[in-house]
């Protein structure tokens, strides 16, 4: 388990590095929900998403001899990217395991930042038994993308930032919003937030589907999702809760609800439209949730976090022309 003090030590290891994203607010949005609107785009964050911050958080902690060997990570994406511009700030050799159908920008950022990527098959591959296997072929040291205390404390300096800029503008946020995959993002936030704001209620925030951390919660252990689903969702595809963010999760954690890929969709047209922000699917499903009225958002103050905005042109230009109803 994490403490509010780990997450500490990571913003001042990130210091420099990740960029301390705003709190936006918009008008639409407020008058949409009928309360206080407040949404962190990390999809501005270097890399284009919040993993930089684990990412770096981790590889900054590898003794001169780990750092010598390298890293290997597994990722639908972001992560990847995240361990990719880490390593090559901090001059660590990173190799990342990478679904072949995975975004061609998130690909092809994964090797511009200087990762290696091998790709396999997402629905009849084992990501995590090739990087092991790779790891332990070359000697160097695996990088989860969620599940380890270094990655969750670097993550949680998004929820320590939401808490520090709340304080500055005298708000106390009633609820939180996060979107969830593993875990990684939601259990850091978490226990920034209800370090600062006892009471806040933090939703994690999943596709329809992968709702695997909602059903979680509501079971009190960790269920696993349908190998048949699909979403549009790339960046959110976990088909269990990790076991040390689950940990956390199950006791810091409110309600989880779950959007659909049509949601999704109007969620990445309205924050174009209205916020003037490129919003990758995944990133997108918090907010989905408050625009969906998945829950009560009246006189109340909600922080929405954007977790990303890799999405590859084509598609983004697609979702755009759709009709938004």
């Amino acid at each position: 388990m994490i403490g509010i003090a780990d997450i500490e030590l990571a913003a001042r290891r990130l210091d420099g590095v990740a960029v301390c994203t705003p709190l936006l607010r918009n008008s639409e949005l407020d008058d949409t929900a009928g309360g206080t609107v407040l949404v962190k785009p990390e999809c501005l964050q270097l890399t284009g998403s919040f993993k930089i911050r684990g990412a770096y958080n981790f590889l900054s902690q590898l003794s001169p001899e780990e750092a010598q060997r390298g890293v290997v990570a597994f990722s639908s994406g972001n992560h990847a990217q995240g361990v990719a511009a880490a390593g090559t700030m901090l001059g660590i050799r990173t190799a990342i395991v990478m679904p072949e159908d995975a975004p061609r920008a998130k690909l092809d950022n994964t090797r511009r930042l200087g990762g290696e990527v091998i790709t396999y098959d997402r629905y009849t591959g084992d990501r995590e038994a090739i990087a092991r296997d790779l790891a332990a072929e070359r000697g160097a040291v695996v990088v989860p993308s969620y599940d380890h205390e270094y990655i969750i404390a670097g993550q949680g300096t998004v929820g320590l930032e939401i808490a520090q800029q709340c304080n500055d503008l005298g708000i106390v946020p009633d609820q939180v919003l996060v979107n969830c995959g593993g875990g990684g993002l939601i259990s850091g936030s978490a226990t920034a937030l209800k370090a600062n704001y006892p009471d806040v209620a933090v939703h994690p925030v999943e596709p329809e589907g992968f709702d695997d951390t909602a059903r979680s919660l509501r079971s009190g252990k960790r269920e696993h999702v349908d190998p048949k689903a699909r979403s549009i969702c790339d960046a959110l595809q976990a088909y269990s809760p990790g076991e040390m963010t689950f940990a956390i999760n199950r006791k810091l954690l409110a309600e989880g609800l779950v959007v659909s890929d049509a949601e999704v969709r109007a969620a990445m047209r309205f924050a174009f439209l209205n916020l003037k922000l490129v919003v990758e699917p995944g990133g997108a499903a918090a907010l989905a949730a408050l625009l969906s009225g998945k829950l009560e958002t009246r006189d109340r103050t909600t922080v929405v976090v954007i977790s990303g905005g890799n999405v590859d042109a084509e598609l983004f230009a697609e979702i755009q022309r759709e009709d938004s109803g």
